[in-house]
């Protein structure tokens, strides 16, 4: 799924694709190529954000955000100049129609018309896209996802883009970016459910996939920075030092820490918080249930969170490897690929994203 942005750019020349992930605390950046047999990471980077630089899903700071996306590119020597990235889910209205099976021509005027029934907005204001999931019965009906967003969302985060120097080329959805990151690193199984759960800094994020498309989405207010906060409540520390001491377990880079008990009330509110939501999904689809789950975000790795989750909801709960479908460049830090990754997941997503891609 692609917001379609090339008039943005209309005399926009061929070059090299780079990711850049904006979120909440952070942006994130990605740089892959692809080979015959797969994707070569040649980039990648992440640099912190103030925590008033992106609010309501839009860019607020966009200087500063700019700037933060301006040095991400020129410190890791990027010279790629396409940039794929994305909106948050939260922020955009997704609908499932059916229409009579038709070809390409009719379909997008069919889809713009069914748009103005189920879309909530003018859409004069609004970014559109669709996307056909498959055909139903004997084939005569067929299921189309339409996705919609709020222009100046996609503006504020294209402008930013654009100040820092480069070209935006493809707007994504995070869903649909975790989506990718699964599916090139995994390989989806017949009939299997599974629960993408992205833990991002203020919320988490869930899609869950049946043969390895989208059927589900919803995003929880919690996330890393409830993690911090619960330790700020607890122990006698700054804001920085609980965001450290959550990701290293240490305090001051010398003192062990026993996390888990201290992270565990936030653990259990936010597994309680999922399992409510799966059951809505299972309730709404009909399903027994996911069959596993694959956890990412920066704050995926929080002390006793896995096994938290595996006690409520009774599946299979590991954290993701975004890039194990990658050959990775002999220049990228492995110590540094490691602790990233995980934060990384929507940035591999989108770093294999191309024009045309649905």
């Amino acid at each position: 799924m692609a917001f379609n942005i090339s008039a943005l750019n209309p005399f926009q020349k061929k070059g090299k694709f780079v990711a850049i992930d904006i979120g909440s605390s952070s942006i994130k950046m990605v740089e892959a190529i692809p080979e015959k047999n797969g994707y070569y990471l040649a980039n990648l980077g992440v640099l912190p954000l103030p925590s008033t630089a992106v609010q309501n899903n839009m860019v607020v700071e966009k200087k500063i955000v700019a700037e933060t996306i301006r040095n991400l590119i020129e410190s890791n020597g990027v010279k790629a100049n396409l940039v794929v990235s994305s909106v948050p889910g939260r922020a955009v209205i997704i609908k499932k129609i059916q229409l009579p099976a038709q070809g390409e021509e009719e379909l997008a005027a069919n889809v713009e018309f069914e748009a103005t029934n189920v879309i909530p907005e003018a859409l004069e204001n609004v970014n559109l896209d669709y996307q056909i999931l498959g055909y139903l019965g004997d084939g005569s009906q067929m299921e189309v996802l339409l996705v919609a967003i709020k222009k100046e969302i996609v503006q504020s985060y294209t402008e930013c883009i654009q100040e820092a120097g480069l070209t935006p080329a493809i707007m994504d959805v995070d869903y649909f970016a975790l989506e990718n990151m699964f599916e090139i690193s995994y390989e989806p199984k017949l009939d299997e459910v599974v629960g993408l759960i992205h833990i991002g800094a203020r919320y988490t994020s869930i899609n869950v996939l049946k043969n390895g498309i989208s059927t589900f989405t919803g995003d929880l207010p919690i996330g890393g920075e409830s993690f911090s906060e619960s330790l700020t409540q607890q122990l006698p520390i700054s804001s920085d030092q609980a965001e450290a001491l959550k990701i290293t377990g240490l305090l001051e880079g010398k003192e062990d820490v026993n996390l888990e008990p201290l992270l565990l009330p936030t653990c259990i509110s936010l597994a309680e918080e999922i399992s409510r939501t799966l059951s809505l999904y299972g309730t709404m689809a009909g399903e027994e249930g996911i069959n596993s789950i694959y956890l990412s975000g920066g704050s995926a790795k929080a002390a006793g969170l896995c096994q938290v989750l595996r006690d409520k909801l009774g599946v299979p709960v590991e954290l993701s490897e975004p890039f194990r479908g990658f050959n990775v460049a002999k220049n990228i830090d492995r110590d540094y690929l490691n602790e990233s990754a995980l934060a990384l997941a929507v940035g591999a997503g989108l770093a294999i994203r191309r024009k045309g891609d649905k």
